[in-house]
């Protein structure tokens, strides 16, 4: 089955109404496919569009992805060790970035990104989602 790890740009993009990350999050939802968020992107999620849509707008879009097929994946030390590395090589790459990486790597899934910097890292299969 597949696997996509989903960084905060694209979960942005999906609350958007983006047609380009649809059948992705339509694949997750139908079971047919595995989405995965770490914990920082969703924490990334709710203070990006708290700054900018307010608090109640990050509660709910937070809980309905927590409602959803996809599952948020806490930082054990299996990925904060790997997310390390990553971070101490990859230097430009946000931590939040990094974790992302490691849990692609770790769990063998394509990566949903908007971050150009994180789609040349080619350390796994990567989907670019320009904006």
């Amino acid at each position: 089955m597949r696997r996509y790890v989903i960084d905060t740009g694209v979960l942005m993009l999906f609350f958007t109404g983006d047609e380009r990350v649809r059948p992705y999050f339509e694949e997750i939802d139908r079971g047919a496919a595995v989405g995965l968020v770490s914990c920082a992107n969703l924490a990334e999620l709710y203070y990006k569009v708290c700054e900018t849509l307010g608090r109640d707008v990050a509660e709910l879009r937070c809980h309905r992805l927590l409602a959803s097929r996809i599952e948020v994946v806490p930082l054990d030390e299996e990925l904060a060790l790997e997310a390390g590395r990553l971070k101490c090589h990859y230097r430009r790459l946000s931590l939040a970035d990094c974790i992302a990486l490691a849990l692609a790597k770790t769990e063998g899934a394509v990566l949903l990104t908007t971050d150009k910097e994180l789609a040349r890292t080619r350390e796994v299969s990567v989907r670019l989602f320009e904006i």
